[in-house]
C-alpha cells in the first residue's frame, strides 16, 4: 500500500533518495543464514535451535510474513531460557545485488532510542538531580503549557504536546532533502506552532517532541551532550558496543540497505543514508542483534537504575490500542516489555517477557506498512503466536498517520 508524506512519516523514529524503481518482492525462499557468518550472534546461539518443530513452524512463519509484506530482509533472535534459542537471517540486505541478509548488521532502530533516553533520564532521577513532577518549564523555556507538562508526562506520552513529525512544513522540509541537518531546538517549532491537543496527564498521544525536550532535560542538568551521557551512563555500564547515537548520517558497516516509501512523490526510495538527525533522542540510535538481546533484559528488569525508579518505568496506563500500555517510554504488549522502532527504511522490536524471562528481536530492513501495519508487527505477532501463545505480541505504538497522532 502507497501513502504519501502527509498521510505518513511513521512515528516510531519518528515514528517517526535517490528514488529507485518500486522495490520488488522477495522471494520468501530468498538465502537464509542462520548464526553462520562469523559467529555474528557473538555466541548467543552457538547451537541454535528451539526444536525441530519450533523451528520449522517459525521459519514458515517469518516466510509467510515476508511474503506477504514484501520484506526485503530480516533478522529474528530469540532466546528461551531451558528451551533454546532461534537466531536467523533471511532475505537481501540489497534489492539491487541481493547481497543476503546477515544477523551481525547494523541497523536504524528508530523509537527504540526512546528506552535509552529514559533511562538516561533515570539515572539522573536515582542521582536526585531531577524529579519527574518537575515541570519541563524548570529546564526548558518557551514549551506551551510548560509549567504544567511534567517529565514524567513527557516520558509516558501524555504531554499534549503536539508532535513534531505530524507537522505538514516538518514533512515537506525533511523530504525535500531526507540528508539536512537538523537541531533540537530546530525541530521543536514545528509542534510548538500548534495548540496542545489536551489537558496534560488526560490522555495517551506518541509525540516525539516529548523525547526531544527530555534530551535537552538531559543535556542541562548533566552539562554535556546527550550523546556523551547517553554512551557514558547508559551504553558503557550496559557494555553496548556497537550501540551509538550518531550525530549525522554516519553508518557503521556492515548493514543492510533500507527501503521505504515515506517520499514526496510516494515512490519507493533507498533511505540508507538519509540523515536521521531529526529523530535525535526520539528516534536516532543504531544497533544490531547482540547488543539489543542484552538490552531487551536490561532495560525490562531495571538493571542500570534503582528498583524504586524502574517500577516508576513499569507503571503502565492504558494507550487506545488493545493489547498496548505504556509507561515511561517503554511499553507492556500482552506481557512482552520493551519497545518497537521505524525509520524511513528499517525497523526493529526489542522485547521481554518476564514470565518465561524470553527475548525477542526483530530487525528488517524496510518501513513499508501492509494493509495499515507496520511489517515489524505482523512478524513480532508471528512468531510469537509460535514460542508464546499465551503472550502474542499485538502492539506497536506506531500505527497512525503522521496526520492522526491519537489513538
Amino acid at each position: 500500500m502507497r501513502r504519501t508524506p502527509s498521510r505518513r512519516l511513521v512515528a516510531a523514529a519518528v515514528l517517526a533518495a535517490s528514488v529507485l524503481a518500486p522495490m520488488a518482492v522477495v522471494p520468501a525462499t530468498a538465502a537464509t543464514h542462520a548464526v553462520a557468518v562469523g559467529r555474528p550472534d557473538g555466541g548467543d546461539c552457538p547451537q541454535g535451535g528451539l526444536g525441530r518443530k519450533t523451528d520449522a513452524r517459525l521459519d514458515k512463519a517469518i516466510a509467510d510474513v515476508r511474503k506477504q509484506a514484501s520484506i526485503p530482509g530480516v533478522v529474528v533472535g530469540v532466546w528461551m531460557p531451558g528451551k533454546g534459542c532461534y537466531v536467523r537471517a533471511t532475505g537481501v540486505a540489497d534489492t539491487t545485488t541481493r547481497k543476503p541478509m546477515r544477523t551481525d548488521f547494523y541497523s536504524r532502530i528508530g523509537s527504540e532510542t526512546k528506552t535509552f533516553t529514559v533511562t538516561a533520564l533515570l539515572k539522573l532521577v536515582d542521582a536526585h538531580r531531577i524529579g519527574l513532577d518537575d515541570p519541563i518549564s524548570k529546564y526548558v523555556p518557551g514549551v506551551p503549557n510548560g509549567r504544567h507538562i511534567t517529565l514524567r508526562q513527557l516520558a509516558e506520552m501524555r504531554s499534549g504536546l503536539f508532535p513534531y513529525t505530524a507537522d505538514a512544513d516538518f514533512i515537506h522540509t525533511l523530504l525535500s532533502d531526507p540528508t539536512r541537518s537538523f537541531t533540537p531546538r530546530q525541530l521543536l517549532p514545528y509542534g510548538f506552532k500548534h495548540k496542545n491537543t489536551f489537558e496534560p496527564g488526560t490522555q495517551f498521544q506518541y509525540s516525539n517532541t516529548n523525547l526531544i525536550l527530555l534530551g535537552l532535560v538531559i543535556e542541562k542538568v548533566a552539562r554535556t551532550s546527550a550523546v556523551d551521557f547517553i554512551d557514558k551512563q547508559v551504553l558503557h555500564p550496559a557494555h553496548l558496543h556497537h550501540t551509538l547515537l550518531p550525530s549525522n548520517a554516519w553508518f557503521p558497516e556492515p548493514h543492510a540497505h533500507g527501503y521505504t516509501n515515506q517520499t514526496l512523490n510516494g515512490e519507493v526510495a533507498d533511505s540508507t543514508n538519509w540523515n536521521p538527525s531529526w529523530g535525535w533522542t526520539a528516534g536516532a540510535m543504531i544497533s544490531n542483534l547482540h547488543d539489543l538481546r542484552r538490552w531487551a533484559k536490561i532495560v525490562a528488569t531495571g538493571e542500570l537504575i534503582s528498583p524504586k525508579t524502574q517500577a516508576q518505568r513499569l507503571k503502565t496506563l492504558p494507550t487506545g490500542f488493545p493489547g498496548l500500555s505504556y509507561g515511561l517510554g517503554i511499553f507492556n504488549a500482552n506481557g512482552w516489555i520493551g519497545h518497537n522502532g521505524s525509520i524511513p527504511g528499517y525497523e526493529s522490536v526489542t522485547v521481554y517477557l518476564p514470565s518465561q524471562k524470553a527475548t525477542l528481536v526483530i530487525l528488517i530492513n524496510t518501513d513499508i506498512t501492509y494493509q495499515g501495519q507496520e511489517p515489524s508487527t505482523l512478524l513480532a505477532r508471528a512468531v510469537t503466536s509460535v514460542i508464546t501463545p499465551k503472550n502474542v505480541y499485538d502492539g506497536s505504538v506506531a500505527l497512525k498517520p503522521l496526520s492522526t497522532q491519537t489513538p
